[in-house]
């Protein structure tokens, strides 16, 4: 690519144990920086957890995320795609949240994705828990509502809890869906599981046509099929990608909030991502990376790494 400005740094010209750390060492290209125009896609920061039912932590998740990312090279080793050779990419930074104020922090990350995407950025955030994707999604996506491929253990297809208003990680796709930003019949949720209060999200997934996999149907068919039928429901229109990455066993990656036994090992976690080449990505988001839970820091690897492939099926996109 002939722009090196938006090469990332080489560990051939610093150490990546050096310098300040950006998603997968790209530059850092805040809103009023000269070059803001000309970036495509932009890597951005979400460090909120404050609407998590049970364990917080994830708002040090981007932290976690950049740091690991340094050590991400230029090619993807299995397909061999260059995604920073194929758009022009750059670490934008965090928004900023109110960590004692919810629907401001909500009403500010709508803000900013508004902002990219009024100028034609497409975004890849790392999160935070997963009630940050419905501000994204209520910025990009205005002017008609995306389809959804997402990754969890869990359907976040849930009212608000005890009877409230207040919204949770556990209902943003949800909204997503009754304030017309996702399309339920092009939406799939792969990989659920677990113990449950009741049956409201799956009524709330069949009266609206949302295709769900459990994981026990997910194991039974093998990743090639599945996704087989996730490019078929998802289609060729504009889609967002969410991964939660409760999605992978806990045994591979202990650093969430909400772990469910029985997921898919790192190899699988990896590969589904590969397999959805070819959908027309324009937002995805990688959430609920905790470090208070990931001591090794293999959890904010395995996040940085998936990262980097939705990366690549965002650039090939473009």
């Amino acid at each position: 690519m002939a722009d090196t400005f938006f090469t990332p740094v080489s560990g051939m010209e610093l150490p990546r144990f050096a310098g300040i750390p950006t998603f997968m060492r790209l530059p850092h290209v805040p809103h009023d920086h000269p070059r803001a125009g000309d970036v495509q896609i932009g890597l951005v920061g979400l460090p909120w957890d404050g609407s998590v039912s049970n364990r917080p932590g994830a708002r040090h998740g981007p932290r976690a995320l950049r740091d690991a990312s340094s050590m991400i090279r230029a090619q993807n080793g299995a397909t061999g795609v260059r995604p920073f050779e194929l758009a022009r990419c750059a670490d934008l930074g965090d928004v900023g949240p109110n960590p004692v104020d919810g629907p401001d922090t909500l009403q500010r990350f709508e803000t900013f994705f508004a902002s990219l995407k009024a100028r034609g950025i497409r975004p890849l955030s790392g999160g935070g828990d997963h009630l940050c994707t419905l501000p994204v999604l209520r910025g990009i996506a205005r002017d008609a509502p995306l389809g959804l491929l997402h990754f969890d253990s869990h359907t976040d297809l849930y009212p608000a809890y005890f009877g409230g208003k207040t919204l949770t990680h556990g209902n943003p796709f949800r909204n997503g869906v009754e304030e017309g930003l996702l399309d339920p019949k092009r939406m799939i949720q792969i990989g659920i599981r677990g113990t449950t209060y009741d049956n409201v999200d799956i009524d709330f997934a069949k009266a609206n046509g949302i295709r769900i996999v459990r994981i026990e149907e997910f194991h039974a068919r093998g990743v090639a099929d599945v996704m087989d039928e996730a490019r078929e429901i998802v289609g060729t229109a504009p889609a967002y990608l969410s991964y939660d990455i409760d999605f992978v066993d806990p045994a591979v990656a202990p650093g969430t909030g909400t772990p469910e036994w029985g997921g898919p090992n790192a190899f699988q976690a990896i590969e589904v991502l590969r397999k959805a080449r070819g959908l027309n990505i324009v937002g995805a988001d990688l959430v609920e990376v905790s470090p208070p839970f990931d001591p090794s820091g293999n959890t904010a690897w395995l996040g940085a790494s998936l990262m980097f492939e939705i990366l690549c099926l965002m650039a090939e996109a473009l």
